[in-house]
């Protein structure tokens, strides 16, 4: 019994002395391993003595690329090859089922709203419009070149932003592929296979 008493009342004095967290302390907290957070190191956007321009993040060294990040092919990653827009895929796009249903779901997120879910352009949002969107199923939009979606989606034309920082290079080109999905199936005529 006496045993017990103990062993109870070193709980209760570890719990009352232990258990006094959130108080202030004039002492730095007990590290028992230092890490990261306790080394010295600059965090971004924070004055550095060190550096003679006083900035802590540095800039990118010119004439750097990031691993990774070199874009050299222009088919790929702009819609275009000597200036010129593009009639076809770049050879990384695999256009199958799976890939189309992914650039219809990128359509209905990102594109919808103005365009609507067929591209006639009446969305939710482009019928609030002063310009109204642009329908995809124009004379002058069937006759455009793949690329050509892809460079809007990229860089945006007229009242429509860029979303080249929103969407991934390989999710316009999906885009540009379910929009051409859309514009057959809107000329579609019954029991003729493309």
């Amino acid at each position: 019994m006496r045993t017990r008493f103990l062993i109870l009342s070193a709980i209760a004095l570890s719990l009352a002395l232990g258990g006094r967290r959130g108080r202030n302390k004039k002492k730095p907290p007990i590290h028992l391993n230092p890490n990261m957070d306790t080394q010295l190191k600059y965090k971004p956007y924070r004055k550095s003595e060190w550096f003679p321009d006083g900035r802590a993040m540095r800039p990118v060294v010119e004439g750097t690329v990031a691993r990774g990040k070199l874009r050299d092919d222009d088919h790929l990653y702009t819609g275009k090859v000597n200036g010129e827009v593009v009639k076809n895929f770049p050879s990384q796009i695999q256009l199958n089922r799976a890939t189309l249903e992914r650039g219809k779901s990128r359509f209905n997120i990102h594109c919808a709203p103005c365009h609507s879910q067929t591209g006639d352009g009446s969305g939710l949002v482009g019928k609030r419009m002063a310009v109204k969107p642009t329908s995809v199923h124009s004379a002058y939009m069937y006759s455009q070149p793949i690329g050509h979606f892809f460079d809007v989606i990229s860089n945006g034309i007229r009242t429509m932003p860029s979303y080249r920082h929103q969407i991934s290079v390989e999710d316009r080109w999906l885009i540009a592929a379910y929009i051409r999905t859309l514009q057959l199936s809107q000329n579609a005529e019954a029991g003729v296979n493309p």
